[in-house]
C-alpha cells in the first residue's frame, strides 16, 4: 500500500479524519481537487483589497465545543477563536432587539412574561451540555449509557418549531427562537426543527458563537499544520473521478455526497444503501452576498452590534412563511436573512475603519433568481442608510455554490436536506453510518450523523470507523 488511508476532501471533516487517522500512527494523505483546502471554510479578498470575506462559513457555534476539536492543539497551530458579546441578535420593526447572551438569565430578561418558560427549557440544558453533545453529535440511532437526562432533549427537538413555540407568547421570545430553527433551511412546520434551535441556543449559552481570528480559513489552516506535524500530507489541484484513480491505501474516506460515491465508485452499489444513495433528497440553496462598507451597519437598535450573528426576518409567522415558500420552491418578497459582521471584532477583516459583512437567504435548490435586493432591502429595514455605506460587493448563487464546490449540489451547503429522515440517518441507519458497502471505503462528509457545520465531527467519527474496521484498533 501507497498510504494508510486516503482522504479525498480537504474541508474540515476531511482534514479531521486525516488528523485522527495519523494521531494513531497512520499513513495518510489527503487529496483537495482546489487548488486550496479549505472546503467550507475558506476566506478570500472577494471585493476589495483588504476586505478578507468567508466564502462559505463565517461563525461556528460549535468550533470551540466541538469533541474532536477540543482533542487537538489547534491553537499551537495559528488558530485563535474571538468571541462577541453576544451570540446572535434579532432585530425587529420598531428598533428593538432580543440578544442571545452567554447568560440564560440575561436573555430571559428580555424576552419579557417567557423569561420563565425560556429558562426552563434552557437552563437544564446547559448544565447537561457535555453529555448532549456526546450524543447527537454523533450517530442519532444509537443507545446512551444512561437515556434520563436526554429524554426532554430529546423529545422537544423532535417537535416542529411551529408547535414548540406555542409555549411562548411574546414576540420577542418567538421571534427568536424561530430565527435559530430557520438555520435548518427546512419547513419551520417539519419535525425536528425544534432541535436545531436548542442546539444553537445552547451553543451560544455556553460558548457564544466564536469567531476564527483571520477568518474561518484559521480553522482548517490549523487542521492542516497539525496533520504535517504528524508526518500526514496534502496534494491539492487533483479533481478525483474515480476511486480507481486514488492510490493504494487499506481505508479510503470520501468527504462527499451519496449521489457523488455512486459516481465515484465505478460499479452500482446495490442493496439499502444503494435505494437511499439515490434517493438522497437535496437540501434548499443559498443566494450570498460579502460586501465591502466604508462604515459599520447604522442598526436602528445599537446593541445588535455586539453580536457577530443577526437575524433578520421579524416575527417568527414572518420567518416561518418565507421558509416555507422556499420549501416549495417559491422565493418570498422578505426572506429570512443571516447575516455575519465579523469585522467589529477581528480587526484584519477589514482596513482600518471600514468593515465587511455576510449575508445570505435560503432559496429553492438550483434557483436562478438574483436575491440582491431583497437581501439589501431587509438589512435597509433593520438599518436605514445601510445601502449608503456599501463599497463593493460580491454575490454567489446555487450554480456559483455548486462550482466552487461539488458538494454544493444545487447551491445546498449542508449535504442533503435537513428532514426528520436524513437527520436520524444520515445517511443510512445504525450506529455506523460511515461505512459503505464497499470495502475500505467510508463517508466522512456532512451527509454523515451529525452533519452540517465546522466542528469536523462527521470526519471524526469516520476515521474512527476506519480504526476499527480496517485497521483492527480501539480508536478510545
Amino acid at each position: 500500500m501507497e498510504y494508510d488511508a486516503v482522504i479525498v476532501g480537504a474541508g474540515p471533516n476531511g482534514l479531521t479524519a486525516a488528523v485522527e487517522l495519523a494521531r494513531h500512527g497512520l499513513r495518510v494523505h489527503v487529496i483537495e481537487g482546489a487548488d486550496t483546502i479549505g472546503g467550507g471554510a475558506r476566506t478570500k479578498e472577494l471585493t476589495l483589497p483588504g476586505f478578507r470575506h468567508d466564502v462559505c462559513s463565517a461563525i461556528h457555534p460549535l468550533g470551540r465545543l466541538s469533541p474532536s476539536f477540543r482533542r487537538y492543539p489547534l491553537t499551537d497551530h495559528g488558530l485563535e477563536w474571538i468571541s462577541p458579546e453576544a451570540a446572535a441578535a434579532h432585530p425587529f420593526d420598531d428598533g428593538s432587539a432580543v440578544m442571545l447572551l452567554p447568560s440564560v438569565a440575561e436573555t430571559a430578561a428580555g424576552l419579557g412574561e417567557d423569561g420563565v418558560a425560556y429558562r426552563r427549557v434552557m437552563e437544564p440544558g446547559v448544565s447537561r451540555l457535555d453529555r448532549i453533545n456526546e450524543q447527537f453529535l454523533g450517530p442519532m440511532l444509537r443507545w446512551p449509557g444512561d437515556p434520563r437526562p436526554l429524554a426532554r432533549f430529546a423529545a422537544m427537538s423532535l417537535l416542529p418549531a411551529t408547535w414548540f413555540v406555542r409555549r411562548f407568547e411574546t414576540t420577542e421570545a418567538r421571534g427568536l427562537l424561530g430565527g435559530l430553527a430557520a438555520h435548518t433551511t427546512v419547513d419551520l412546520a417539519g419535525p425536528g426543527t425544534t432541535g436545531v434551535a436548542l442546539a444553537l441556543g445552547l451553543a451560544g449559552h455556553a460558548d457564544n458563537w466564536p469567531v476564527a481570528k483571520g477568518g474561518s480559513q484559521a480553522i482548517v489552516d490549523a487542521l492542516a499544520g497539525y496533520l504535517l506535524s504528524l508526518g500526514g500530507s496534502i496534494e491539492t489541484g487533483h479533481w478525483v473521478a474515480s476511486l480507481s484513480d486514488l492510490p493504494s491505501a487499506a481505508a479510503t474516506l470520501l468527504d462527499v455526497t451519496p449521489r457523488a460515491l455512486l459516481a465515484l465508485a465505478g460499479r452500482p452499489i446495490g442493496g439499502l444503501y444503494g435505494w437511499r444513495a439515490r434517493r438522497w433528497r437535496r437540501g434548499p440553496g443559498v443566494f450570498k452576498i460579502d460586501l465591502a462598507l466604508s462604515e459599520s451597519i447604522p442598526w436602528k437598535c445599537s446593541r445588535v452590534a455586539s453580536a457577530a450573528t443577526v437575524h433578520l426576518g421579524g416575527t417568527f409567522e414572518e420567518i416561518a412563511a418565507s421558509e416555507r415558500a422556499m420549501w416549495r420552491g417559491d422565493h418570498s418578497d422578505r426572506p429570512y436573512v443571516l447575516l455575519a459582521q465579523q469585522s467589529l471584532f477581528d480587526e484584519t477583516r477589514a482596513p482600518g475603519g471600514s468593515h465587511t459583512a455576510w449575508a445570505y437567504c435560503h432559496v429553492p435548490n438550483g434557483s436562478t433568481l438574483d436575491r440582491v435586493e431583497a437581501i439589501e432591502s431587509q438589512i435597509e429595514r433593520f438599518a436605514p442608510g445601510f445601502r449608503d455605506t456599501i463599497l463593493a460587493r460580491h454575490t454567489m448563487g446555487p450554480a456559483d455554490f455548486e462550482a466552487y464546490n461539488p458538494n454544493n449540489e444545487g447551491g445546498e451547503i449542508i449535504g442533503g436536506a435537513w428532514t426528520l429522515d436524513q437527520v436520524i440517518a444520515r445517511p443510512m441507519p445504525g450506529p455506523d453510518p460511515y461505512k459503505t458497502p464497499l470495502d475500505g471505503v467510508y463517508l466522512c462528509s456532512a451527509s454523515t450523523a451529525p452533519g452540517a457545520g465546522v466542528h469536523g465531527m462527521s470526519g471524526y467519527h469516520a476515521a474512527r470507523s476506519a480504526l476499527r474496521r480496517s485497521f483492527g484498533m480501539d480508536p478510545t
